[in-house]
C-alpha cells in the first residue's frame, strides 16, 4: 500500500487526482495508494442527499458520485481517500466495516471510546450526558471496476459551527464532534496522521 501526505488540497483537485490513481490501481500499474489530505472548507453531497439537507443559508455545495449524503470538509478534519482493490467477490459493507473499525481502533489510541450506531455509517461517541449520539468519523465511498475511491473524513480540530448550517449527512436527531471537544485537549491532524497511517492495514 502506498500511503501519500498531500497536504491541504482543494476539493475538485482531489477528486481529479482521485480518479486518475483510481484509472492506475484499475489497470494494475500502480499498487494500492491512500491518499491523506486536508480540504479548505467545502461542502460535498452524496448520491442520497435531500435537498432538504442541503445548507440553508445558500452556501455551494459540490455534488460528487459517493454514497452517503451531505457533508463538511475543511482545515483540522483529516480526510483519507484509500484507493485500493478489494477481494472478489466484492463486498462493499465488509469493506466500510473495516474502515468504521479502523477509525474505532483510531481513536482509541488517542484516549476516546467510539462506536458503530446500527443502520447508520461512520464511527460515533455515543449518547451521554454531553448529549446525542455524535459522530466523529463520516464515511462515503463508492467502488468502480473492484476498486474504492472517496473514503473518511476524521474530525480532529475543526470548527464544529460548521456543520450548523446543513443536515450532516442529513441526520437530524444526532450530532458532530470531534476528538478536540471530546478529550478536551487539542488534537491536531499532524497528531493523528502518523496513526491512521499505522492502522491503514486494517482496511484489508
Amino acid at each position: 500500500m502506498r500511503i501519500v501526505r498531500a497536504g491541504i488540497v482543494e476539493y475538485e483537485a482531489a477528486l481529479a487526482e482521485q480518479r486518475r490513481v483510481h484509472d492506475e490501481v484499475a489497470e494494475g500499474t500502480t499498487p494500492d495508494t491512500v491518499l491523506l489530505l486536508e480540504h479548505p472548507s467545502v461542502y460535498t453531497a452524496g448520491k442520497r442527499t435531500e435537498p432538504a439537507d442541503r445548507p440553508f443559508d445558500g452556501t455551494p455545495v459540490i455534488d460528487v458520485d459517493r454514497g452517503g449524503k451531505i457533508t463538511w470538509h475543511g482545515p483540522g478534519q483529516l480526510v483519507g481517500y484509500p484507493i485500493m482493490r478489494l477481494a472478489d467477490p466484492v463486498d462493499v459493507v465488509a469493506y466500510v466495516r473495516r474502515m468504521e473499525q479502523m477509525l474505532i481502533d483510531v481513536c482509541a489510541e488517542l484516549g476516546l471510546v467510539t462506536t458503530r450506531v446500527e443502520g447508520r455509517s461512520g464511527v460515533w461517541v455515543p449518547a451521554d450526558e454531553r448529549g446525542p449520539d455524535r459522530k466523529v468519523a463520516a464515511i462515503g465511498i463508492r467502488v468502480a471496476r473492484g476498486v474504492t475511491l472517496h473514503g473518511f473524513a476524521l474530525n480532529a480540530d475543526c470548527d464544529l459551527s460548521r456543520y450548523d448550517i446543513f443536515v450532516p449527512c442529513g441526520i437530524r436527531d444526532a450530532g458532530v464532534t470531534s476528538l478536540s471537544a471530546e478529550l478536551g485537549r487539542d488534537v491536531t491532524v499532524e497528531e493523528v496522521l502518523p496513526i491512521v497511517e499505522r492502522h491503514l492495514t486494517q482496511l484489508y
